[in-house]
């Protein structure tokens, strides 16, 4: 068992330091106005690595008090960044990206150390990332407006775009370094100052952005990363009338998966269609905003669909972020395997069958792995509407699998929640495709592919899983219009 080192400056266990090409990436302490701050009572919070259940850290647990400070800061230096050229913020922000970049094994093993996920799978997360930055440090050269046709002679209209002011970024711990980028550089690219609030379950990825940031030469204060209790800081940023725009992404959100077969679909596109929703159910172990949480297959094809999809599951290999084998990782924290223990529970009471999966796993003896948070990959047929499968977001790594008839059943099914963020579909027929898109009642649909985001689209979803689009709007119009006199 490792120790903790403590100082002024870090608590931290001394191996993960040593794991580390440089050290001084990895901080405790909240981020405000380019100071290191604690909590002003000295609280502090562990953090775990949830695939040995170990104490990786005890960081600063800010409250109402240091967000304030947060906002005075963002809010003091807002009229000097805004002011700055876009070519300025644009040659700041491409220097974060490199830094970034020159720095992403490092990143790479801190996202594993605190989220539990495979290296492989960090580092894709950092290469998405990646490229929301460079994307918006190039756009930030690009913030144009609008000369409008007038209907007057001795009158022009034009449109000016500006920076909204302070933006309060509140992110998940699913993924703690692309779900920040996608927020903050666009912010930062349009000329706002940023409140950022990371997961108090993994902060250390987020912070030490922030470092790679100071050292970019974004300017103090115009970045800020607040770490601590939730609702504390969430509250503060909401009711601030300093803070003109909260981006959020958080719970619940909820991916859906339609398999609109044929009787004629041949076997190679169901076992395409299986491989990519079994990636996309199991991704992160289940934990990501957008996988998929119930799969909806033709009744012609469904038991060839579910065996399948049983293949590509017990592909997968349980185990630490750190070993090559590992394909994927434990679930954040022990209430996380509970509620996914019990939606298994109450799928098999109901009439369920688990296929493959349905448990928590039992490693070899000794094993640090068993006391990790981890839970089997799962397939459950049989599953029906009264289910809490169907009716709730599962986070975790199951797959329910459900039989439709027809395409408007199915479309009815998947619009059969209040949430709407993401929905696949898989077919061969063109013209449906184009039907289904256009009827189901999400924010992002993907056919024939379940890796549908990009720096490049908005993503957001409608009803309940969200209001407007992350990637878009930091900038607002301005409408002019101009008497020229005669």
């Amino acid at each position: 068992m490792s120790t903790l080192s403590e100082s002024k400056e870090i608590h931290v266990r001394d191996d993960v330091l040593k794991r580390l090409n440089d050290p001084s990436l990895l901080h405790t302490e909240s981020y405000i106005g380019g100071s290191w701050v604690n909590a002003a009572d000295d609280d502090r919070v562990e953090v775990h690595d949830p695939a040995s259940g170990e104490v990786l850290a005890r960081v600063t647990h800010a409250k109402a008090v240091e967000t304030k400070a947060a906002i005075a800061e963002a809010s003091s230096v807002f009229g000097m960044w805004s002011a700055k050229s876009g070519l300025e913020r644009s040659n700041i922000l491409r220097r974060w990206f490199e830094l970034l970049r020159e720095n992403q094994d490092d990143i790479a093993t801190l996202m594993v150390l605190e989220s539990g996920k495979p290296l492989a799978q960090a580092k894709a997360e950092i290469t998405s990332g990646l490229g929301s930055v460079e994307w918006f440090a190039e756009e930030a050269k690009r913030v144009d407006g609008d000369i409008l046709c007038s209907p007057f002679p001795n009158k022009r209209y034009l449109v000016m775009r500006q920076a909204i002011g302070v933006v309060g970024a509140i992110t998940p711990w699913n993924f703690p370094f692309s779900m920040i980028t996608r927020k903050i550089s666009p912010a930062l690219a349009a000329g706002c100052t940023v409140v950022l609030k990371p997961s108090e379950l993994t902060p250390l990825t987020a912070l030490a952005m922030a470092e790679l940031g100071e050292r970019a030469g974004i300017p103090l204060g115009v970045l800020n990363v607040v770490v601590g209790d939730a609702k504390s800081i969430g509250d503060e940023l909401i009711k601030s009338d300093e803070v003109r725009k909260i981006a959020f992404t958080g719970s619940t959100r909820i991916g859906k998966i339609l398999m609109a077969g044929a009787a004629s679909t041949v076997k190679e596109d169901l076992k395409a269609a299986a491989s990519q929703a079994a990636a996309s159910s199991h991704r992160n172990a289940g934990q990501t905003c957008i996988c998929t949480n119930r799969v909806l297959v033709h009744e012609s094809v469904h038991d060839e669909f579910v065996k399948e999809l049983v293949a590509a599951v017990q592909e997968f290999r349980l185990g630490h972020g750190t070993d090559p084998s590992t394909t994927h990782g434990p679930l954040i924290q022990p209430g996380a395997v509970d509620k996914v223990e019990e939606k298994v529970q109450d799928a098999l009471l109901k009439g369920a069958t688990v296929q493959t999966g349905g448990k928590r796993p039992t490693f070899s003896e000794n094993s640090p792995l068993n006391n990790g948070f981890f839970f089997e990959p799962t397939v459950i047929s049989n599953a029906t509407i009264d289910m809490k499968v169907f009716r709730e977001e599962i986070f975790g790594p199951v797959t329910p699998v459900f039989k439709f008839s027809s395409d408007e059943e199915a479309v009815k099914l998947a619009n059969n929640t209040e949430y709407g963020l993401a929905a696949y579909l898989f077919t061969k027929d063109l013209a449906r495709a184009w039907k289904v898109s256009e009827a189901l009642e999400f924010g992002m649909v993907g056919v024939n592919d379940v890796l549908i985001t990009s720096y490049v689209s908005p993503f957001g979803g409608v009803k309940q899983s969200g209001l407007g689009r992350e990637e878009s709007k930091y900038l607002q119009m301005k409408s002019v219009c101009m008497n020229l006199g005669y």
